[in-house]
């Protein structure tokens, strides 16, 4: 498996089981309908620690634009592979969401609430206030990126030992839960321009009954917050962190 194919397949993994779980809790008829937000950001948080098991070892596991981003910018990826390397993630992203859509083919008919719809695919705020909204996935994907670079330091978790492959993405899925639980609330933490804009595209494609629109104007926000706070979150590691990877 080359990089960029395990990009793909992990981002669509991330986003079946991520959208998966949302569907679920806010579909009509599903058997785990309003099982609440604690649900959802933990099946986010395992999203993520189970795809990057699955092609970690192939990639690094990025799975996020902001990441791959965030990278390039302390000189840990290939700038040349940045472009790659997203338009994979994007790719993955696309065929996940049509993976839950085709999952949950039935309740998409039974749900009556658009935006409940465009929920499983996409992130919307709860208060639409532009700056704030914008804010909070900086403060995010702020955590996020900075979060991740502390966890997997070899300060940390002891490469030696194989600590760093081993509970590596145990860790960063608990990062997830916790950046979900704290801070998802105000926009539904995006956290991921792939995660978002991916889906968002699929919803706008596929054919769903009574889907209403995929709140295009909202859709810049969780792209360049978190690519603006994966970055100052790598700006801040390597302030704060500056020895040793």
């Amino acid at each position: 498996m080359n990089a960029p194919l395990a990009e793909f397949i992990g981002t669509a993994l991330l986003v079946l089981l991520g959208d998966g779980v949302v569907a679920n809790v806010v579909l009509s008829k599903s058997k785990a309908q309003n099982a609440g937000w604690m649900v959802v950001a933990t099946g986010w948080g395992l999203a993520v620690t189970l795809s990057v098991y699955c092609v970690g070892w192939a990639s690094g596991g990025h799975l996020n634009p902001a990441v791959t981003i965030a990278l390039a910018v302390l000189g840990r990826f290939e700038a040349s592979q940045v472009p790659v390397y997203i338009a994979a993630q994007m790719g993955g992203a696309i065929v996940g969401a049509v993976l839950v859509w085709l999952a949950y083919l039935p309740h998409w008919r039974e749900t009556s609430d658009p935006a409940a719809k465009r929920g499983v695919f996409c992130t919307a705020p709860a208060v639409r206030q532009t700056g704030a909204n914008l804010l909070t996935e900086v403060i995010g994907t702020f955590v996020l990126v900075l979060g991740i670079l502390a966890i997997l330091s070899s300060k940390n978790l002891k490469v030696e030992h194989g600590f760093d492959t081993g509970l590596g993405p145990v860790l960063v899925g608990l990062l997830v839960l916790s950046i979900g639980v704290s801070l998802g609330g105000p926009t539904g933490y995006a956290i991921n321009p792939a995660r978002d804009l991916g889906p968002r595209i699929a919803h706008a494609l596929l054919p769903i009954a009574g889907k209403g629109h995929s709140d295009w104007a909202y859709a810049w926000v969780p792209v360049l917050g978190p690519i603006v706070g994966g970055t100052l979150g790598a700006l801040v590691y390597r302030a704060l962190w500056p020895v040793g990877p």
